[in-house]
């Protein structure tokens, strides 16, 4: 009797757990295919994206739980770029780097998918997230990579504000490029400043 209720305990404790590793990789799937129809959404100009398309937490939670799968969804692209790029910052930095690609997404001047805005360049080892080229081991932080895609979804969903008011270049603050001197500054927060090119007429 006393082995019966140990059981029975046991499943109670474990059965959460078991039904979202059951769940996980339909919600998985259902997010990034929500992912893909809001990334074109945001490359074509569309409107808001509607309570239908936007990706929840859980299904969010579900993709790339451990940040080690392929670089082949928005979601996972955007979540690594985010923590790869500003890991030790504090949340806010780590929007402000979802919003430069968000913004680049939606430039005519870059790739029209998540995945080669952040992958571009590396074809000519010049990368334009330098994370990508770094030749370092890309394992993540358990609780800063869960910060990351929660921010990777709010961008998809269009919920972040843009502090860099429109930014698609930053650098850290320890180096100095050249083109930075073209361009215009438009924020600065932590370890990172953002910029815009000049308009042209």
């Amino acid at each position: 009797m006393h082995n019966v209720r140990i059981g029975a305990l046991l499943a109670v404790f474990f059965w959460p757990s078991l039904v979202f590793s059951a769940e996980q990789p339909h919600a998985a799937e259902i997010a990034k295919t929500k992912a893909k129809t809001l990334e074109q959404g945001i490359v074509t100009d569309a409107e808001n994206p509607s309570s239908s398309s936007t990706i929840t937490k859980t299904e969010a939670r579900a993709v790339d739980p451990d940040g080690k799968k392929s670089l082949n969804d928005p979601i996972t692209c955007l979540s690594r770029t985010i923590y790869w790029e500003a890991r030790s910052q504090k949340t806010a930095e780590m929007e402000a780097i979802a919003s430069v690609v968000m913004n680049r997404l939606s430039h005519s001047d870059f790739p029209d998918t998540i995945c080669d805005v952040v992958t571009e360049g590396s074809e000519q080892g010049t990368c334009q997230f330098s994370w990508w080229c770094d030749g370092h081991p890309d394992k993540a932080d358990e609780e800063s990579y869960t910060i990351a895609k929660e921010i990777a979804r709010r961008a998809l969903n269009q919920q972040l504000t843009d502090r860099t008011q429109g930014a698609t270049f930053f650098h850290h603050r320890e180096i100095s490029p050249e083109w930075s001197t073209k361009f215009i500054k438009t924020f600065e927060i932590g370890a990172h400043i953002f910029y815009k090119p000049e308009a042209t007429e």
